[in-house]
């Protein structure tokens, strides 16, 4: 006999829904609905009680009993009356009523919640002479009421007092961030993907904790609700203990296997009273000795050792503060932090104060989430760094580096042309060595364009890329930005050491060197030109295809070398198949799909210059414009308009982010929107077509439990080319098609 099917709904705070309807779909809910204040679900009992112990993102789990006519309050009564109570509730137990909504006769919550706690015990003293009393603190069972129009949903608060309430915070500072708020801020910012890589964890303003409690129960795989002795369900007369301990025995399970894992998790805060309650409340949550907090000011929270990971705040807002220039002062130390100790990092700081993206180099995400009575915004993004800013190099106005195209003999000049230095000198060997070592490969694998260099040596802080073309070498050079702890003396020699020394190793005349540096950026930049014009275009090869590059003009070149082995991968697969590129930049895949024998080629992309740019490719690779359709379109929009064409091959390699105000939607976030994209896209496809998606965000995680009915098969190593395999997170690829 089959167990029944029960309608339940998570409660959570606004903003939080899309989260939570991600994680009830991971923990195995079916017929999500998401709400603004919520999201409803279908399942047996056991999902219902799995979700009570594993959500980390609803306030309260509600199992619907039954819905009422509600177009009167006698209505209401009379339906609340005859439901089963005695399933639910013992006569001489406690209740209590949370009601909300009103109508024209029901005109307050108070009315509508004693209208139906009058009906249940009404109820009672009908069916058994006694009845329950009204216990507001610590009720047997609580009953939640939703009036809506003329109908009434009466359900049963499986959760109790609140599934925010884990029971470690006793010790509060004030305006404290409530539990499933931390833990939802959390998921956006990517911190279960930053703890599968061994990232690290600082809150520099840490209050009193709950920042880094719910990261390390994240990290650990601790289940919120485990030990709790105070949910509703335990007291409802319709438990089963048998199901709850079960889901206690798996989620201590859980934890064992995980609590050796647990990274590197510290906080600061100048406030001595905030570090005894975050260190008692640590206590509380079995945490003592696993998390470091101390007290230090904001201008000396610099974590001494571990590795980058997420930055993450909840800092005073100005309603905290005792005046404006309190607010001022904090927001320029913070960023003073982010900027010169933190890069390389992910930071996430929830504000009142949107402006404040700006100047942390951030970006401001569209979601309004509710912190108590304020309406605040999450500021996310990737801090400047150790690594090389990587472009943004499909999103439309959204351009994550600006770069600066420099004269490259200007670079050097006045050193003379000669190495000149130990430092120089150590340069030099390494660049020698990697052309004994990658410059065989290419040669052999006759591939002329790729990445000579990246960082190897830590002082000497550059990518190095190198483009054959017929006739001349090209040497293409990307320097990190230097922190501000380098002083900027010895930062300017370093690149004069590399500048002067690339053209003397590889043997190439000055002029034939180009570099820029690169700088977090936020605005409309991703397509201007970083010259004042008239920067050459030069022809280059790639397998069967010849490409046009160009150093001077863009923040890219118009080739991204890290895909060469999937643009490799689309022309082998293509023979015979109706391609569609989407989010195509400069037409390079379409390229390899047309020379690979396609049947026909579409190529889509927001931006006027790229598009040309693809044509121009076509061009000179002999491509006729009557089978291969080139767009200029918001991609976006384009995949919102019905279509018949069905396409057999897709390339969909969309921006990580993009808040373009040419783009039909608000803003566009690889990692939020990937599987309505995905989605999307997979209606274009034929029987038996297949998806190639790819993303460059670091720390992509694939939503499977969002991509029901679609094989996603991960091909990133499959595409990863040598000259890149010291930096295997460069880009994700996924091989996808309908099952």
């Amino acid at each position: 006999m089959s167990e029944p099917v029960y309608t339940f709904f998570a409660a959570a705070s606004r903003g939080v829904a899309p989260l939570l309807s991600a994680e009830l779909r991971a923990l195995g809910a079916e017929e999500v609905d998401r709400t603004g204040a919520g999201a409803s679900f279908r399942g047996t009992l056991e999902l219902g009680y799995r979700v009570c112990m594993w959500s980390r993102m609803a306030s309260r789990v509600l199992l619907q009993l039954a819905r009422v006519n509600a177009a009167t309050a006698d209505a209401l009564h009379e339906g609340v009356l005859r439901m089963p109570w005695g399933e639910h509730l013992a006569p001489t137990g406690t209740l209590a009523v949370r009601f909300n909504g009103t109508t024209a006769e029901i005109r307050n919550s108070h009315f509508g919640a004693l209208r139906v706690k009058d009906a249940i015990v009404d109820h009672f003293r009908e069916a058994h002479g006694s009845r329950p009393s009204v216990n507001l603190e610590r009720p047997d069972v609580r009953i939640d009421v939703h009036l809506y129009k003329a109908e009434a949903v009466v359900s049963l608060d499986l959760s109790g007092g609140g599934l925010h309430r884990r029971g470690y915070r006793v010790e509060t500072t004030e305006a404290p961030l409530k539990e499933n708020l931390a833990a939802a801020l959390l998921a956006r910012a990517g911190w279960p993907a930053i703890v599968a890589r061994h990232g690290s964890l600082v809150d520099p303003m840490c209050g009193s904790g709950t920042l880094l409690i719910e990261a390390a129960w994240m990290a650990m795989d601790r289940a919120p609700a485990l030990g709790r002795q105070d949910l509703g369900l335990l007291s409802w007369r319709g438990h089963d203990p048998r199901i709850w301990s079960r889901l206690e025995e798996e989620a201590r399970e859980r934890t064992a296997a995980s609590r050796k894992q647990l990274p590197a998790i510290t906080g600061f805060d100048v406030d001595v009273r905030a570090v005894r309650a975050s260190l008692a409340n640590l206590e509380r949550a079995g945490l003592a000795g696993a998390v470091h907090v101390e007290r230090r000011s904001l201008a000396d929270s610099v974590l001494a050792t571990g590795r980058p990971g997420l930055l993450v705040t909840n800092p005073p807002y100005g309603h905290r503060l005792s005046d404006e220039g309190g607010v001022r002062a904090l927001h320029a130390e913070l960023t003073t932090r982010l900027r010169s100790h933190y890069g390389g990092w992910r930071a996430a700081v929830l504000t009142t104060t949107p402006e404040w993206a700006q100047s942390l180099g951030i970006e401001c995400l569209p979601e309004t989430f509710a912190n108590g009575p304020l309406e605040c915004r999450l500021l996310l993004g990737d801090l400047p760094g150790p690594a090389i800013a990587t472009p943004d190099k499909r999103g439309g106005g959204e351009a994550d580096v600006d770069a600066e195209a420099r004269a490259p003999a200007e670079a050097y000049r006045g050193s003379g042309g000669m190495i000149d230095g130990t430092g120089a000198e150590m340069f030099a060997n390494r660049l020698r060595k990697n052309l004994k070592t990658i410059g065989k490969w290419a040669r052999r694998s006759n591939t002329s364009c790729y990445r000579l260099y990246d960082a190897d040596m830590p002082e000497y802080a550059v990518a190095v890329d190198i483009y054959q073309g017929t006739e001349k070498t090209w040497a293409h050079v990307q320097e990190y930005r230097a922190p501000a702890s380098v002083d900027p003396g010895r930062a300017a020699g370093r690149l004069q050491e590399v500048l002067t020394t690339i053209p003397q190793v590889l043997e190439i005349p000055g002029d034939q060197l180009y570099f820029k540096v690169r700088e977090k950026k936020r605005g409309t930049t991703q397509y201007r030109r970083l010259t004042a014009g008239g920067g050459a275009f030069r022809e280059v090869t790639e397998g069967p295809c010849t490409f046009l590059v160009n150093f001077t003009d863009y923040l890219d070149t118009g080739l991204f070398l890290d895909h060469r082995l999937t643009r490799s991968l689309i022309g082998d697969m293509a023979e015979g198949k109706r391609f569609l590129n989407l989010f195509a930049y400069t037409g390079t895949a379409t390229v390899h799909a047309a020379l690979g024998g396609a049947r026909s080629t579409t190529t889509i992309d927001m931006s006027q210059t790229y598009t040309d740019w693809a044509i121009r490719n076509f061009t000179r690779n002999g491509m006729s414009g009557s089978k291969n359709l080139v767009e200029q379109t918001d991609c976006l929009q384009w995949l919102e308009t019905p279509r018949r064409d069905r396409y057999d091959l897709i390339f969909l390699d969309p921006p990580t982010f993009s808040n373009s105000k040419r783009m039909e939607r608000d803003s566009f976030d690889v990692q939020r929107d990937h599987a309505w994209l995905i989605r999307k896209t997979m209606k274009l496809l034929a029987d038996g077509g297949v998806l190639l998606f790819s993303t460059n965000f670091r720390q992509f995680q694939l939503d499977e439990s969002e991509l029901t009915g679609i094989a996603c098969q991960d091909i990133s190593r499959q595409t990863l080319p040598k000259d890149f395999e010291g930096n295997p997170r460069i880009h994700r690829c996924y091989r996808m098609t309908v099952v």
